[in-house]
C-alpha cells in the first residue's frame, strides 16, 4: 500500500529484517532498483538483531541496523534520520516502557503530549512520526485500542488528526499472526496529503488534496483460511485492498473511489470531529442491518405454512401411537 520505492527505508523495531525483506521483493517485483533503497533498523533483541544482520548479508541486503541491539526509546540509534518510508510491528500495548521521569523532554514529543509510561502504543507512534521526511509515510500495525483511548492518546491523536498526519486506518481479520488471535489495526501516516505526482519505475501517482481526509477499512470479512486456524489475504485480496486506497488517494471522481457498506469510507475531519476524535473504522463505514431488509409479511407467511405442516405431522404421529396402544388392548384414554 504505501509502496516503499526509493529513498530510506526505516523499520524501528525490525526483528529479523522480513520488512526489508518484503521491500526488496516489492522493487524487483516493478522493475525498481534496489540501489535506490537505504536501509536503517533497529532492534531490542541481541539474538534477534544477529539474526536480522544474517538474514539481509545472505541475500546481499545492505542495511544499517545500529552498532549494538538497543532500546528504540531509551538509545535511538538514528536520531538524525528522515525516513521516505517506514514499516513496523511494534510490541503490542507495551508495559513500563519508560520511568516516569525519563523522556518527558524528548523532542520526538514535540509539539504533543508526552506518551503515557502504562502503554508505549503512542509512544511508537510518535517515534515514527519524528522519522518522517517530509513526504515520507509509515505504515504500521497496532493493537485496537490505539484507535480510542483517552486522556493523554486521545489528546495526542486529536493534535495528529489536526495535523493532518494521519492518512489511513485499516482494520484486519483476527488470527492473522502467529502470536495473536486478536484482530489489530493497520495504520497508515502521511507527511505529505497535498496535490503531488510521483512517478518510480512503473508507477505513477497523481495524488490529490486529501488533508481533510481520512480513510478507514474494514478487512474482518476478507481472507481465506491459511494452516486451517488463520487467515490470510490472498493475492487478489491484496490487490484490491490496495486499489482501494490509491484509487481514494488520486481521485475524487464518484465514478472510481465509492464508500462501500461494511468495506471502506472516506471521513471528513468534522465527521472525525463529532465522533470526539476516535479512529475506530466501524464508528463511519456504513452497516447494513439485514433485518431491516426481511419482508415482515412475508416471512410470517413462510413460517405460517412451516408451522402448519409441522403440527399436521405431529397430530398424525400421535393418532398413530394411539392406535397402536388401543390394539395392544392398553387405550389410552386423554
Amino acid at each position: 500500500m504505501i509502496e516503499p520505492y526509493k529513498g530510506k527505508i526505516y523499520d524501528p523495531c525490525c526483528g529479523s529484517g522480513g520488512m526489508f525483506v518484503q521491500s526488496m521483493k516489492f522493487i524487483e517485483n516493478h522493475q525498481g532498483n534496489k540501489k535506490d533503497i537505504s536501509i536503517y533498523g533497529q532492534e531490542y533483541t541481541g539474538a534477534t538483531y544477529k539474526l536480522a544482520k544474517m538474514n539481509l548479508a545472505i541475500r546481499g541486503i545492505a542495511a544499517n541496523l545500529g552498532e549494538v541491539a538497543a532500546s528504540t526509546f531509551s538509545r535511538d540509534q538514528h536520531k538524525d534520520l528522515k525516513a521516505d518510508y517506514i514499516m513496523a510491528n511494534p510490541p503490542f500495548n507495551q508495559k513500563d516502557w519508560r520511568a516516569s521521569d525519563e523522556l518527558t523532554d524528548d523532542s520526538r514529543w514535540s509539539g504533543y503530549d508526552v506518551p503515557p509510561t502504562s502503554n508505549a502504543n503512542y509512544g511508537w507512534i510518535l517515534h515514527m512520526a519524528s522519522k518522517l521526511s517530509e513526504n515520507g509515510v509509515a505504515g504500521f500495525i497496532l493493537a485496537n485500542g490505539a484507535l480510542s483511548g483517552d486522556n493523554t492518546e486521545k489528546e495526542i491523536r486529536k493534535k495528529m488528526i489536526k495535523n493532518h498526519l494521519v492518512e489511513a486506518v485499516i482494520i484486519l481479520p483476527r488470527n492473522m499472526f502467529y502470536t495473536t488471535d486478536i484482530s489489530v489495526t493497520l495504520w497508515i501516516l502521511n507527511k505529505n496529503k497535498k496535490t503531488r505526482t510521483v512517478e518510480h519505475g512503473d508507477i505513477s501517482r497523481h495524488y490529490r488534496d486529501r488533508e481533510d481526509e481520512i480513510l478507514f477499512m474494514d478487512l474482518r470479512e476478507i481472507g481465506e483460511p491459511f494452516e486451517k486456524k488463520f487467515i490470510q489475504f490472498s493475492d487478489e485480496h491484496i490487490q484490491k485492498i490496495s486499489s482501494t486506497y490509491h484509487t481514494w488517494q488520486q481521485t475524487l471522481a464518484e465514478t472510481e473511489y465509492k464508500n462501500i457498506p461494511e468495506y471502506c469510507y472516506s471521513a471528513s475531519l468534522d465527521e472525525i470531529r463529532t465522533k470526539d476524535y476516535s479512529l475506530v473504522p466501524s464508528k463511519y463505514i456504513e452497516f447494513v442491518n439485514r433485518d431491516e431488509n426481511i419482508d415482515f409479511d412475508e416471512k410470517m407467511a413462510g413460517l405460517q405454512t412451516e408451522f402448519t405442516d409441522l403440527l399436521k405431522a405431529e397430530e398424525a404421529s400421535k393418532n398413530e401411537l394411539l392406535n397402536v396402544f388401543r390394539e395392544l388392548g392398553y387405550e389410552i384414554k386423554l
